[in-house]
Order: structure tokens, then sequence, then C-alpha cells
């Protein structure tokens, strides 16, 4: 495959995985970095009023540059908007207390900060005022007291809105337990010292504007306008406050003739092929049936489509289902899953009676279980997926005892297993004579990779030493095939209360079992995917390349075909020479 078709086939990926939650997060991530330059700026109250006036000075000279100033404000309006959107469109509410609160703290924000932003930013554009941390702490701490507490709200209600949604990006994240203690430690410094940083700048005027000089050098025309320019002013923000609350009322009243529409438009039955049988107006999605119905279903994102433990598999006809949308295909791509009865229950949203059964049992995992080992729910991440496969056993068995058979399967999956972990990489699936061997746990795709190249190599170097041992017991040397494939993938723990086990799920790991397969065909110890070549830093020409199809896929796939695996190691070995 050419770099143009595979940078083709990424981009369509990109799009594909693209919706309008991709757009709140990237609006989300604007603002909440202007919210951390904003409380930072607060912040160096603790030194002085003249280290708050310094930095605000470089705060404005960043966030109102032309550009910026347009990513900002769009951002503010996009985000606000598709708040409000989210308001419509949720049907139930239902889900745990962290998702109506981070949503009910985002619409009570522009509330709250409209009177500041009107008497701030719009009083500079409509009026010239140059109105900045004097006049705004006389105004809240010596003129009008109560506002002191309306500002330290907006920080509070805002920050913990911004950490909210961060928390539900980030905690799917491979790095994210790593990260948790310092994010959480900055989680509760950054709003504290600016809260402190606000009153020590509030003290500070409160202090010194009982001066008339500094009243006349601070509290002029040229500063907070004349009476007449702050009604004006006054006037902008109870208009908008008012528009903005009859905003929020019009779409409860929306949301409440939908409820009316859907029941008159009818009911659909809901069966889940475990007996369970619930009706529930049309428009709802599967997800959210279940929910509103108190009926367990798995669901780690909480119904955002960003993973897909709720899916599910229809019974019977699935033609007359609406189509998956773009983001529904991109995950159910993402995971391997051609089958079109298999859906995502918090996608699907059926306009008539459905059977179906969940393909994750809710219950999996005790809460307890949850709170003691959070990274095991669920998260995405790079590794690379390793497939062994014995050749011969069903022969071997034939002419073996059963014991003299299940004890040469365990001495070549030992062999394999000692290469595996000595190499980086983690033994985790064991069927039959094979075994799904993950590299990138605790590392980088780059080193995941080599540690995989190298892992091939050692397995080729182990079963060659334990044909030699064996060699009286066998009539054949042992044979075998390895597959190699990385990309995004899930992990997390898989099975049914005490029979869970570690796993991961994803289309890299689905392609290293085909090419294990495929080294019977190509006469080779090991086919190696041209990813998995790029990202280690192997040379286009070190290995032979080829094009093959691949089961599942639409498109063909460039592979290297190995011979001998023992060769892998020397290549590997080159590129850490070439590092050190």
């Amino acid at each position: 495959m050419t770099m143009e078709s595979r940078l083709r086939r990424q981009s369509r990926g990109l799009i594909r995985g693209f919706s309008l939650r991709q757009v709140r997060l990237a609006c989300g991530l604007v603002l909440f970095a202007y919210l951390i330059s904003h409380f930072l700026n607060h912040a160096l109250g603790n030194i002085s009023i003249d280290a708050l006036a310094a930095g605000v000075h470089y705060h404005i000279l960043f966030w109102r540059f032309l550009p910026v100033a347009i990513v900002f404000y769009g951002a503010a309006l996009v985000h606000t908007g598709l708040g409000v959107w989210a308001l419509y469109r949720r049907r139930q509410f239902h889900w745990k207390a962290i998702e109506p609160l981070q949503l009910v703290l985002g619409l009570s924000i522009p509330a709250l900060i409209i009177a500041h932003i009107t008497g701030v930013r719009i009083g500079q554009v409509a009026f010239g005022h140059e109105k900045l941390y004097p006049q705004v702490f006389y105004a809240d701490w010596i003129a009008a007291p109560q506002k002191m507490r309306l500002m330290y709200a907006v920080l509070i209600v805002s920050w913990i809105h911004g950490s909210i949604g961060l928390y539900f990006w980030l905690r799917m994240k491979a790095f994210y337990q790593r990260a948790a203690p310092f994010l959480l430690a900055g989680a509760v410094l950054i709003p504290t010292l600016a809260m402190l940083g606000l009153y020590q700048g509030g003290r500070s005027i409160a202090r010194d504007s009982n001066s008339a000089a500094w009243k006349a050098d601070n509290l002029s025309q040229r500063h907070v306008g004349t009476p007449a320019e702050q009604h004006v002013l006054e006037d902008i923000a109870e208009y908008f406050l008012i528009g903005y609350l009859g905003l929020i009322g019009l779409v409860l009243l929306a949301r409440g003739a939908r409820t009316l529409h859907e029941r008159r438009g009818g009911m659909i039955t809901l069966s889940y092929g475990n007996g369970r049988i619930v009706r529930v107006p049309k428009g709802l999605s599967v997800l959210e049936a279940s929910l509103r119905c108190n009926v367990p279903h798995a669901s780690v994102c909480g119904g955002r489509a960003r993973c897909s433990t709720c899916r599910i598999r229809v019974i019977g006809d699935f033609d007359s289902l609406p189509q998956p949308s773009e983001r529904e295909a991109f995950v159910l791509d993402r995971v391997g899953t051609a089958d079109p009865s298999i859906r995502l229950a918090c996608q699907l949203r059926p306009a008539g009676d459905l059977s179906f059964f969940q393909l994750f049992m809710p219950h999996a995992m005790s809460a307890s279980a949850h709170a003691s080992r959070p990274h095991r729910i669920g998260q995405e991440r790079y590794l690379v997926s390793m497939f062994v496969d014995m050749r011969g056993s069903t022969k071997l068995a034939e002419k073996q005892l059963p014991f003299d058979t299940v004890f040469i399967v365990n001495r070549f999956l030992g062999a394999v297993s000692q290469a595996v972990i000595a190499c980086g990489g983690q033994p985790n699936q064991f069927v039959g004579d094979g075994q799904l061997a993950l590299f990138g746990l605790a590392a980088g795709p780059q080193t995941a990779c080599r540690q995989a190249l190298k892992a091939a190599a050692m397995i080729s170097a182990n079963v060659d030493e334990l044909n030699q041992v064996l060699s009286h017991d066998l009539h054949e040397p042992i044979r075998f095939g390895i597959g190699i494939h990385g990309g995004e993938v899930i992990i997390g723990d898989i099975g049914y209360r005490n029979h869970m086990v570690f796993n991961a799920l994803g289309d890299a790991v689905n392609v290293a079992a085909r090419l294990q397969d495929m080294t019977k065909s190509l006469a080779c110890e090991a086919i190696v995917s041209d990813e998995v070549r790029i990202t280690a830093g192997l040379a286009a020409d070190t290995l032979p390349e080829q094009e093959v199809a691949i089961r599942g896929r639409t498109e063909p796939m460039t592979v290297h075909a190995v011979a001998s695996a023992k060769m892998l190691s020397a290549l590997v070995g080159d590129l850490e020479e070439i590092a050190a």
C-alpha cells in the first residue's frame, strides 16, 4: 500500500470519527485553556496588585490577538449552543450524578458570567472603557460587596464543569492512571491560588481606595464610564439574562412537547433476549431505553460512542434499522466489527419493535472492583499484538500419549512466554497451542514494535533449542507461525463475575491473528505488518514487502514475510546501536 493511499485511509477514518462531541470537546479545551490562563493571572494577586497588572497585560495581549480572539469567541458560542442542544437531546437523566451535574453547571455559567462580560468586555468595545483589576475589585468589593460571592461562584462552577469534562475525556487514555495524581493536584491548587489571589487583590484595593488620588486615577470616566453608559450596560446584561433563561425555558418546553408527540406517535417494544421486555416511546436509543426502564446495560464511556461496551446483536431482521451514523460506523470499524447485526446501543434509535441481546454483561465487575482497579474498566491505547501458533499439534496428538502432548505444548508455550516476557511484552491469551502477546502496556509505540520484533527472533531461537532437547521424542521439529500488527485497541477486564480476564479488543488484534494464519500459505515463520515496520523505524528495503488481502478489510494491506524470525534480532539490534 502506497503512502498516499495510507494517508487517504487515515483521513477517512478521522472524518468518520468526527462528531458533535468532538466539536464540543475541542471548544471546551479552548475555553479551559482560557480559564487556566485567567486563573493563573488571578493567582498573581498573592504577590501584589502590580503583578496582577503585569500579568493581565500579557493575558489580554494573547487572547485579544485577532486570530486567537476569533477562535476563543467562536468556541464560546459553539460550546454554549451545543450545551443547550445537549439539554434538548438528552432523553433521560438516569446517568451517574456527575453527568447531569456537569450539564447543569455548564448551562449556569452564561447566566453567572454575563454581568462581568458586559461590564468589562462590552464596555470596552462599545464605549472604550479601560476596566481592569482595580476597577473590577472596587465594583465587587466596595460598591457592591455581594458581587464578590458571585465572582467566587463563577470561578468554582466553571472550574468544576471544565474538570469534569477533562475527566470524561482523559479517563480512557493510557496515561491517565499515571497522570491522575498530578492532574488532581493541579485541579485543587490552581483555583485555590486564584481565589486567594483575588482575595489579596481585593484587600489591597479596599485599603488603597480610601485615597482621593487613587479614585481620581482609577475611577474616572475613561475607566468606568458615565452613569448613562453604565445604565446601558446593565440593560444589556439584563436583556441577555432574560433571553438566555427564556431559551432554556423554551428548550424544556420543547422536551415536554417532544415527549407528548412521541407517546402519541406510538410505543415500541424492546426484547432483551433474556426474557426482559420493555415498552418505550419511539426516538429513544436502546441505551437510553435501558436506563429509563432500569435495565442494566454496560456502557463504560457513558453513552458517548467512545467505547463499544454497549454493543448489542440484533436478532432477526436488521435491514429496517436506521443506518449507522459516521461516529457509530467509526467505532464499530475500530473494533473490527463488520457484522451488520451488531450495533452500538447508545447510537441505535429503532423506529419499530426490536429483539437483541447484549454482548457485554452489565454486571461484569462489582463497584468495589471498579474502584480498586479503575484502569481495568477499559481504555484506548496503542498496542502491538503478536499471535504465535504451534504447527502440527493435531498430528502430534495422534502420535503421542495425551499427557505427552500436553507436556510438549506447554513446553512450547513456555518457550514463547519466556521470550515475550524477556523482551518487555505480556502473554495475554492461551488458545489451545497458540498465544496472544501484547507489547506497549508500559512502553511507547516505537519501543513496543521493536520489543515485538525482538521477541519473535527470541521465540525462534527458543523453539530451536526446544527442538534439540525434545529431538528423541519428536518425529519432526516443532514449527510455528507469528503474526505481528500494531494499532489502537481497547483493553480491559472481560468476562463474567469471578471469571474475568484482561483482554484486548480491536482491529489490530484481529489483523495479527489473520497474519499468523497467513504464514502457512506464504511458507514463512513470521509476517510483520508495514505499520509495525514503520513505527519501529526499519527502512523500507530491510524486509521484502507485498500486498495481501485481509479477511474483514476492504483494502489490501502491505506486509513483510520473514522466512526466519531470527533475522529480526539483527535488524532491531542495528536500530538500537544507531540510537545509542
